[in-house]
Formats: C-alpha cells, sequence, structure tokens
C-alpha cells in the first residue's frame, strides 16, 4: 500500500497531528518510507475541545513519534486571527465565516515554529490533493519556512480510501477510534464546526439530525428569544452582556448563549481553491452572533463611500484567507486598511436569538452619523428640503447632456 522512498535525506519531520486517521497512519507510514525518520508529532489547540486532546500524546508515541507537542493557541486565535478577520466583514461566497481557512495560518505558523525548536529538516500534513488546505498550509510553509522540505503523503502514498487507512493500521496493529462507519468529515476550532462527507456529497439530499452536533435544531429551539448586549471597540467584541471578557472567553460564551438557539448554521455548496465544488455544512454561532453586532455599529458609523470601501476590502480579504495568502504583503496591505475604518466601529448592540436567527435589534454608538434631527418624516428645521433641487440638477447633470445630445442627433 505505499510506495518506497529511500535516501531522502530527511532526518527529522513535524507532523500537524490530529490523532485522526490520516495522521495516525501518517506516523509508521513516514517511518517506512522515509529511512526511518524522527517523527515529531505536533498538535494546535484552537478551541477544538479538551476531549480531542485527551490522550494523544499517548497515541502519537504509540503510533511511533518520538515526541508530542500540544501548544495552546486559543487565545491567539480569536485576537489575532478571527477578531481581525470579521473586523474586515470578510464572508466567502456571501455565507461561508471562514472558521476552517482563519485557523490555518496559525497552525502552519506554529507547526515551523516547532520544527524550528527541534531542529527538523522537513514538515509534513495530512491534507488530501483533492482539498484547500494542501494550500494553505503549503502557502504559509513557503512565507514562513521556504527552507524546509514539504512531504504530503497523500500525493504520494498509494491508499485512496478510509478503508485503505484502515486495513494499513490493523496490519501494523495500531489501534484508531476511527471506522468505516464514521462517515462524516469534521474539523472544529473554537470558532465553528465543519461537516464534509457520507450523505452530505449529494446535493440533493437534506442534511440529517445526525449532521449537526454543536447546534441546536432551530424547530426544536426555545419558543422564547433570548436577547443578548455586546459592547464593541475599534470592531472588536470587549464586553457580552456587560461583562468584559478576553477574545476567546467572548467568543466561547456566545458559543454557549447562541446555539441553543440555532444560531450560525449554514449548507452550501462552495467553489474550492483546487477547482472543483464541495459541500458542506458550516455551525459557528458566537460568531454569528459578533458579526451581526458589528455590522450593526458600522451601519451608524461608516458613511456611503467608507462602507463601499470596506465592502471591497470584505471581499478581497474572503478570499484571500480562503486561500491560504494570510503571510503576503496583500492580507498586511488589507488589514491595515480594516484596522482603519474599524476605528470608528464602538458602539453597543442588543442582538436577538430566536430559531435560528442573530438580529441586531437595538444599537448606538457615540461615533453614528445616524441623526434623528435630519431623518425624522416630521417637521424639523434643520433641513430645507428646498436645497436637494440643485444637489440633483448637479447629481444627474451628465444624464441630462447626453439626453440633449441624442435630441440632437434625432432633430438633425
Amino acid at each position: 500500500m505505499s510506495i518506497e522512498i529511500k535516501n531522502t535525506g530527511v532526518k527529522k519531520v513535524v507532523l500537524a497531528y490530529s490523532g485522526g486517521l490520516d495522521t495516525s497512519a501518517i506516523i509508521p507510514w513516514l517511518k517506512e518510507n522515509y529511512d526511518n525518520c524522527e517523527i515529531i508529532a505536533f498538535c494546535a489547540d484552537v478551541g477544538q475541545g479538551e476531549e480531542e486532546l485527551v490522550g494523544l500524546t499517548e497515541k502519537a508515541l504509540a503510533s511511533g513519534a518520538s515526541e508530542c507537542h500540544i501548544v495552546d493557541l486559543k487565545e491567539e486565535f480569536v485576537k489575532d486571527y478571527i477578531y481581525p478577520t470579521i473586523a474586515s466583514g470578510a464572508i466567502y461566497e456571501g455565507t461561508y465565516l471562514l472558521g476552517t481557512s482563519m485557523a490555518r495560518p496559525i497552525i502552519a505558523k506554529a507547526q515551523v515554529e516547532v520544527a524550528r525548536k527541534v531542529g527538523a529538516d522537513a514538515l509534513c500534513h495530512g491534507c488530501t490533493g483533492k482539498g484547500n488546505d494542501q494550500v494553505r498550509f503549503e502557502g504559509c510553509f513557503a512565507a514562513l519556512a521556504p527552507d524546509l522540505k514539504v512531504i504530503a503523503p497523500w500525493r504520494e502514498w498509494t491508499m485512496q480510501s478510509r478503508e485503505d487507512l484502515l486495513a494499513y493500521l490493523a496490519e501494523r496493529d495500531i489501534k484508531t477510534s476511527a471506522s468505516a462507519t464514521k462517515i462524516y468529515s469534521r474539523d472544529a476550532n473554537a470558532f465553528h464546526i465543519s461537516h464534509e462527507g457520507g450523505e452530505l456529497e449529494d446535493p440533493w439530499n437534506e442534511p440529517s439530525k445526525g449532521v449537526w452536533t454543536l447546534t441546536a435544531d432551530p424547530e426544536d429551539a426555545p419558543n422564547k428569544p433570548e436577547y443578548v448586549s455586546l459592547e464593541v471597540e475599534h470592531g472588536r467584541i470587549t464586553k457580552v452582556n456587560g461583562e468584559a471578557l478576553t477574545p476567546y472567553a467572548a467568543l466561547m460564551t456566545l458559543n454557549a448563549i447562541a446555539a441553543p438557539h440555532g444560531v450560525g448554521r449554514i449548507d452550501i455548496t462552495e467553489n474550492r481553491l483546487v477547482g472543483m465544488k464541495s459541500r458542506g455544512c458550516y455551525e459557528t454561532p458566537g460568531g454569528t452572533v459578533m458579526f451581526a453586532a458589528l455590522r450593526a455599529i458600522e451601519e451608524l458609523v461608516l458613511d456611503k463611500t467608507s462602507r463601499n470601501w470596506r465592502e471591497q476590502v470584505a471581499a478581497q480579504m474572503a478570499h484571500l484567507v480562503y486561500d491560504g495568502r494570510w503571510f503576503t504583503p496583500l492580507c498586511k496591505s488589507l488589514l491595515a486598511a480594516s484596522e482603519s475604518l474599524a476605528e470608528s466601529v464602538n458602539g453597543e448592540v442588543v442582538v436577538k436569538l430566536y430559531k435560528g436567527q442573530a438580529t441586531a435589534v437595538k444599537k448606538r454608538s457615540p461615533n453614528s452619523l445616524y441623526s434623528e434631527a435630519f431623518a425624522t418624516f416630521g417637521e424639523d428645521q434643520v433641513y430645507d428640503q428646498k436645497h436637494a433641487e440643485g444637489f440633483i440638477r448637479l447629481y444627474s447633470l451628465a444624464s441630462r447632456i447626453r439626453a440633449l445630445n441624442a435630441n440632437d442627433v434625432k432633430g438633425k
């Protein structure tokens, strides 16, 4: 099931390790095919859940790794990757809040740091040759450690399926919790959980209740809405229901509040970077509430041209994050633009949670450009409606001249 790769010169490899089926098979495969090189397992704790980390070190060592480094990245992930991305307004193809995509650059960066620490000469990941993640990881590796060799087993070995991997591990008496009946491919972090595979591979199938794991079915959610208050400073959530919280704590709190109301579910068929379409279901409860809150404050404080620019930045940022270009000059430029716009995004929002929806129902900001005195339909003392006539005449001047020219042509 594996191909012979001898005399590679690789002595020490840092593997992005999750303990799942793919990476459990990769450890013995590397030892067999890369001159019995030393394998260092690396796991990034980005909030996927304590249950995912229990026994991980023991499992990695039992599979053949010499060490296992579990690095806590939760707070940094939310503060330096999630918050800047949602402040930019980035949303991929109108729906996806980029939960998986945002996690890849911080994981790749930490993997490189471990490689430098242990003196490794290669990096390895378990991404398939069909997906986006291979591009995201290797794009980061290229920017941060172009001198290190990259090993991608799914592009090298002859195994093609889950069944092949299970048989490979069974032959070597390596235990795994995976089985042929676990049909969904899932990826979780503090921001969201994604679901692919199984019944979802047919877009004519409605997701069954077994797909969703984080949020309640909106049909089964409480019949009474819940209101949550968020305070925003410079495009960042700083308080939830009046309590000052770190970025990670704020996200965890909102996840716990919003999930029972079925908030944050999406079912999309997206365009992968490699050219094919894929169907996935995503659950992002707390992130959906944050997104609604920031957009509500922006409605108050950004003028028309600034908001238009923010939307352009958001569109560019969404593709950049999705395509794995975080460590690039373009990302630095887009984040700088977003940060500039976010300077005035301060205020308080009340979001209503009900049957899968997160709706901003109250909003206020010290920087608000909304003026009831100007906008009222009642009598006011600040706006002379006669002034609009000259404005409209100048605003439509080009159209007027074009029409006059056309009439002149017809009259000749």
